[in-house]
């Protein structure tokens, strides 16, 4: 049986299970809040109007595109600070968490350039009437404000995930995003002498709420105990570039691979964007629902690549092949579970977003999709993530632009906007694509992770047996 699970000792695989939800439980309701602050977004924005939710699309595509990309480059920090925190160098975990401090302000500062270099480059490209070109552009320019909140913030998520503390995140996450409904109501509707934005206040409302993120799980950590023998506050640290060699090597794989996979999404919001603002608007209703049941497997890879590193840092290769089959089992098992939710739900899911009737169709289509592919985008994140406590991200890059880039997009593209195999799709055939693409990485990324963990795995036992 793969990751030999059937020679565990009784009640070891429910043990680990538990491990590793109460670690992923928090983590998981902190992300479904930060990607609640889209769905809040989305909502707000498509009562207002259709244009207004095609704004709030666009604009959270290059926003998003840009944060996940840089998130996955701070997220290197993960696997180091657990393999210190396993292997018992506490010590230096205070001085590294300081170098991810730096690390994530000159992300988020090249995420925030990036953003509102690229306004120019996307007049040129959209079709669409003036008005929802400027409150997209207006969108961009005060998410991007946020970007060196939001990656301060995910520099901070990594420190204290990775000492087994991630309540503060929780916590902090939901005080966010309850500030961010009423934050987006005044600045959509010019309240308390704000100018009225319309959808474009949702993106200025983000960038406030990252930076309450950054600076009350700061305060938080600063203050709570359990973080005071680890001494991240404790004095100040300069900028240490010899440090960031090692986290880029770690860190641009990772954040490759998460480029790779958004910016799937992100290109095919652009290129449906030329069939029309129902197709966007539907298009955009149903990624952002993806977008918030995707947190299930996200959490669980978030907390097996830190179980999976505590446990490698420690020399427990057996305890770390372990722990990647049992999150593989619950992962899978959460996956088939949010599938017959999704299928049994459908209608009410899209009219949460709208009440037209045109785009609750299409959107009932794409909700099909996006429940098939359930299975095997829990499959895909929870391997990438127990990869990725082994501290092995370069390969599983690679699987992730083959499968995302050339069968997702590129399929896509073929079946959705030409009649080269069958007659065009729409946004359809984008969709069909993408159930493709990740069964495909799938595949390759749990048979990499159950290749390389027997590996080290057997390597280890022949050093211990070796004369």
């Amino acid at each position: 049986m793969l990751f030999e699970l059937n020679r565990a000792p009784r009640g070891a695989i429910s043990r680990e299970a538990r491990s590793l939800i109460h670690l992923a439980l928090p983590m998981m309701i902190a992300q479904v809040a930060q990607v609640a602050t889209g769905f809040v977004d989305t909502v707000m924005a498509g009562n207002v109007s259709t244009d207004d939710l095609a704004a709030v699309s666009l604009g959270s595509s290059i926003f998003v595109t840009a944060y996940v990309t840089l998130m996955g480059v701070v997220a290197a920090l993960n696997p180091i600070l657990s393999h210190q925190f396993g292997s018992g160098e506490h010590g230096d975990i205070g001085e590294t968490g300081r170098q991810g401090l730096w690390f994530g302000l000159f992300a988020g500062i090249l995420g925030m350039v990036a953003m509102i270099a690229v306004e120019p480059l996307l007049r040129l490209w959209l079709t669409l009437p003036e008005h929802v070109e400027d409150m997209t552009m207006l969108y961009i320019t005060g998410a991007a404000l946020g970007m060196p909140a939001a990656l301060l913030h995910r520099s901070l998520h990594a420190y204290a995930s990775s000492l087994n503390r991630p309540r503060p995140i929780m916590l902090v996450s939901l005080i966010a995003l309850a500030l961010n409904i009423p934050l987006n109501y005044i600045l959509i509707h010019g309240l308390y002498g704000m100018p009225q934005m319309g959808g474009a206040g949702c993106g200025w409302a983000t960038a406030i709420v990252f930076w309450f993120n950054a600076i009350a799980l700061y305060i938080y950590i600063a203050r709570a105990k359990h973080f005071k023998p680890y001494g991240l506050t404790e004095r100040m640290s300069w900028p240490d570039f010899k440090r960031y060699a090692g986290f880029l090597k770690l860190g641009i794989p990772i954040g490759l691979s998460f480029f790779v996979e958004v910016s799937l999404f992100s290109f095919i919001a652009l290129l449906v964007a030329k069939l029309g603002t129902l197709v966007v608007a539907s298009h955009q209703a149903v990624l952002n629902f993806s977008s918030i049941i995707y947190m299930l497997p996200q959490s669980l890879s978030v907390a097996l690549s830190v179980r999976v590193g505590q446990a490698v840092g420690a020399g427990d290769y057996l305890q770390a092949r372990f722990v990647s089959g049992v999150g593989l089992v619950t992962g899978l098992i959460a996956a088939i579970i949010t599938m017959v939710l999704v299928l049994l739900l459908r209608e009410p899911i899209i009219r949460m977003y709208t009440n037209d009737p045109q785009v609750i169709a299409i959107g009932l289509t794409l909700l099909l999709f996006a429940a098939v592919y359930q299975l095997t985008d829990a499959a895909q994140t929870i391997a990438s993530g127990a990869l990725r406590g082994y501290k092995l991200t370069t390969i599983p890059m690679f699987i992730h632009i083959v499968s995302f880039w050339i069968l997702g997009l590129g399929l896509g593209i073929v079946l959705g906007l030409t009649n080269y195999l069958v007659p065009a799709m729409g946004v359809n055939g984008f969709w069909a694509a993408l159930v493709v693409s990740l069964s495909v990485a799938a595949f390759f990324l749990v048979w990499y992770l159950a290749r390389e963990s027997r590996q080290r795995l057997h390597r280890q036992h022949l050093a211990k047996i070796a004369p």
